[in-house]
This record gives C-alpha cells, structure tokens and sequence, in this order.
C-alpha cells in the first residue's frame, strides 16, 4: 500500500459520509412538505448565527431564505444569536449591541415571523449553561480536538493557545440543539461534524443516565443547496475580510463592491468554475438571485466581457434585495419592536431551556 492510501480512503469515506446526508436530507427535505403543516413540533428546527458584524448576501442566499421557506411550510423554529461564540476567536465581544439588533432587523425584513419563530440570544438563557455541563461529560478531549472547526479556528489564531471556549465549541452548539428538541439542523458540509457530535451526545446521554430511554432525540441535518459563494476578492466571503456584500449596503455601495469584484481578461464569458473561479462565482451569485443556472447568465452575457457581467450581477441583487432593504429601513426606525422581538424570543426560550433542565435533573437523580 502507497503512503498516500490512508489519505485517500479518509476522503472515500467522507464523501460517501456525505453522500448518505444528502439521500437522508433530501428524503427529510420530502417529509416536510407533506407533513410539517399538521404536525410543526415534529420538524421543531435550530439554526442562528454569530453577531460579528452585519449578515452578508452569503447569508441572505444560504440560510435567511431558507428559514423563511421553511417557516412558511409550517417548521417550528429557534433562531439562536449565539453572542457567547463571538469570544471563541475574539478578544472582545465588539460592537455586539449593534450587531444583535442588526441581526434581527434582517431577520424580521427577510420575512421571519417572530410570532411563528422564536428568535433569541444565547446569553439571556442561563439553563444552556447549566445543560452544558452534564453533555461536557459525554465527550472526550480527543474528539473536541479532532473537529473540523477546532481545528480550523485554531490555525486560524496566529499561534494563540487554546481557549477551553473554544475547545468546547461544539459542546456549546449541542446545548443549542438538544435545550429545544430540535429535529433538524440546517447545515453545510463543513458543519456535519458538528452534528454528529450533537447526535453523540444525544445518544450516550440517553444510554448513560436514562437507561436507554429517548430523552434526547438525534437530530438531522437538512444539506443546504446553496454552493460556497467567494468574496469579491477571490477568496471564501468572510465578515472579518470585508469581502462581502452586506445586505444593509445601499443599491450604489452594492454596485460599487461588485465592480471591484476580481475576474479575468477573457472577453467572452463562460461558466467554469475550475479555470475561471472568479467569473463562474459572479454568474453563480446573479444565478442564485435570478434563479436561473449560472449556465444560462453566461450565455445572455457572452461576448459582453466584465463590464457586463457584472452589470447583470450588480441588476439581479439590487432588484432581489430591493424589498428587504426597503422593510430594513423601516424596522430600524422602531428600535422598541426589535427590542420587542428580542425580550418574548428570550422568555419562549426560557420557558423551554427550563422544563429541559428539569427533566434532565429528573433523569440524573437531581431533583432535590
């Protein structure tokens, strides 16, 4: 055997990993539309985002519309604001104030309903901490070190050790998960391990202080469709570069951001995201937004070169986006309704965090 077979087979083995999370997600996915309008807490689903800075097009495309698909299908759903992770990489916590309520600003223009989705931050539920706690004892050093995310972050950090925050990350978003029941996670390949380690410690949960009895179910994930947008610079869209398309930018900043975008010296325009990664992720993103193949915009641009490329990408977003800047506009003009949002979010999530703990308790022989 080669040196390089260990590696290989690794990758086989995710591919083919991944390749039963799509069969299952799409069958999940087929599920929903037939049944989650009778029966929302069978599909009960957790999903959020850090309050690092302003939500992005990214964002917008992968998971905001995705929420409100399923809202509107009849999912019940927890948003998190996970303002505790904000510190698993950072310093300091920044301007998370501003961030929190920028965030629920594009969740409330983008169509989610505060009244059928509970949206809250992580730090105004005291029982998450407290869940964390029992579910730290189910995993083991080891396999906190082998996450993807760990892994990366750390890499990412010029050399800073360790945190415990950030050594526990994945603990922290199974607290997340499992404080609700939730029964589907919308994620993205790179967020797979993640779950598995939730649904680990769903199960030794169940097995080591139930007896066996299903207090945790194992949630699903639900694979997003949406392909890995780059930033306007060529590389992966990120707040912390500042390569990105925020969807409180006004149609000019818009515009602006997308004429700088990279691309190459190629007149005619071809979809080819090997040899031209940074033309095919402009027809992807107006694709995305126009809802057509990004096969289909390069053939209307053609011979158009650049220039017109990024006139069709820079007409398709403004025109997307055109409505929920709009209802942004006019939201952020009441900061007591997001105020508002926030307080009934965080009492709907209390009330759930509680009568979790207490049945956990109740399992481990706590109740006293």
């Amino acid at each position: 055997m080669s040196a390089s077979a260990p590696s290989v087979a690794v990758h086989a083995d995710e591919t083919v990993t991944y390749a039963t999370a799509r069969e299952r997600s799409a069958v999940l996915d087929a599920l929903i539309d037939e049944q989650a309008a009778g029966d929302p807490s069978r599909f009960r689903m957790l999903t959020g985002d850090r309050p690092t800075g302003p939500l992005h097009i990214g964002h917008y495309l992968a998971s905001l519309r995705n929420r409100v698909r399923l809202q509107e299908k009849g999912v019940e759903t927890f948003v998190v604001i996970a303002d505790y992770q904000v510190i698993t990489d950072r310093d300091s916590v920044g301007a998370i104030g501003a961030n929190v309520q920028g965030l629920v600003l594009d969740y409330l223009a983008a169509g989610i309903d505060p009244s059928r989705t509970t949206i809250f931050a992580h730090s105004a539920v005291p029982a998450l901490g407290q869940l964390m706690l029992p579910f730290l004892s189910l995993v083991t050093d080891a396999e906190l070190r082998r996450n993807p995310t760990v892994k990366d972050e750390l890499a990412l950090s010029d050399g800073r050790p360790l945190s415990g925050l950030l050594l526990t990350y994945p603990v922290h978003q199974a607290a997340d998960i499992l404080f609700c029941h939730s029964r589907i996670v919308p994620v993205g390949r790179d967020q797979l391990p993640h779950l598995e380690q939730t649904r680990a410690i769903a199960r030794r949960f169940n097995q080591r202080y139930a007896a066996g009895h299903s207090v945790f179910a194992e949630p699903e994930a639900l694979l997003s469709e949406v392909p890995l947008l780059l930033g306007t610079e060529g590389t992966k869209m990120s707040k912390s570069k500042g390569n990105v398309i925020n969807l409180r930018d006004t149609a000019d900043q818009t515009a602006a951001r997308i004429r700088a975008a990279r691309t190459d010296s190629e007149r005619r325009i071809t979809f080819d995201p090997r040899a031209r990664p940074e033309v095919a992720n402009l027809l992807t993103m107006a694709g995305l937004f126009l809802e057509e193949s990004p096969e289909s915009v390069a053939e209307r641009v053609g011979d158009g070169g650049a220039l017109a490329l990024k006139a069709v990408v820079t007409e398709a977003v403004n025109e997307s986006l055109a409505g929920h800047r709009s209802r942004r506009l006019e939201l952020a003009r009441d900061p007591s309704h997001v105020t508002a949002v926030l307080r009934e979010g965080n009492a709907r999530a209390n009330e759930v965090a509680e009568r979790t703990l207490a049945t956990v308790r109740a399992v481990m022989g706590m109740s006293y």
